[in-house]
């Protein structure tokens, strides 16, 4: 009876896998956004120039922050009101993830709260990232607003954070993804601005040659 079980499958796998060589990947989608579950695109929109060009002029200011040399850069475009230091833990703040294969939950860092990050960094505060801000804000409450580096051929953890967040991309390439649970996708840095549920499990990943910058405004919840 096992022979015949084996012989089964055994002929089962070989039609799979003569349909499967018969299609066609789709190696167009993957350089533009897919939405689906956890990775949505609003109807608001940015000035992709404007938008580089105060990347370009915040930069003259203040450098990336944190974990450089993994990857990791951050500069924080709100604060605290009166605020003038920031803490590591502004910078990055409580997540949880899984770390080795027993699977089991481990939280890192500690909690940040979002809904004291309502005054913008006065240092930005001529550049159009004030714009943005006011336009977020506007729309919904908005806590830690940063703007986020990841180096080329480098990913972040696999985490979930207490909020979901907002990505409006500055820089990228396609081969720069975010994933959300089982869903991912490229976000093209055209304006654009993404919500990103990261209560679930994610991660940002950088495959591409050139690096990648992001606005990433969390949304208190």
């Amino acid at each position: 009876m096992r022979e015949e079980n084996d012989a089964a499958d055994a002929k089962t796998d070989a039609e799979q896998m003569r349909e499967w060589l018969a299609q066609k990947p789709d190696t167009e989608s993957a350089a533009r956004f897919v939405p689906g579950p956890g990775i949505q695109k609003l109807r608001l929109r940015f000035d992709i120039g404007k938008l580089r060009e105060a990347l370009t002029t915040s930069l003259r200011r203040t450098n990336f922050k944190g974990m450089i040399e993994d990857g990791f850069g951050a500069f924080s475009l709100t604060r605290r009101p009166g605020a003038e230091e920031e803490t590591a833990n502004d910078l990055s703040g409580l997540f949880w993830t899984r770390v080795d294969d027993s699977y089991e939950e481990v939280r890192r860092e500690e909690p940040v709260d979002e809904r004291a990050f309502t005054e913008f960094a006065p240092m930005f505060a001529d550049t159009y990232f004030k714009y943005v801000h006011s336009e977020l804000t506007r729309r919904f409450p908005v806590g830690r607003m940063r703007v986020l580096s990841k180096g080329l051929y480098n990913c972040n953890s696999w985490h979930r954070d207490p909020e979901p967040r907002l990505h409006i991309p500055l820089v990228s390439n396609p081969g720069a993804l975010f994933a959300v649970n089982h869903h991912i996708t490229h976000l093209p840095a055209d304006g654009s601005v993404y919500f990103t549920d990261t209560r679930g499990y994610h991660t940002a990943l950088n495959g591409g040659e050139t690096h990648r910058a992001h606005i990433v405004a969390a949304l208190p919840c």
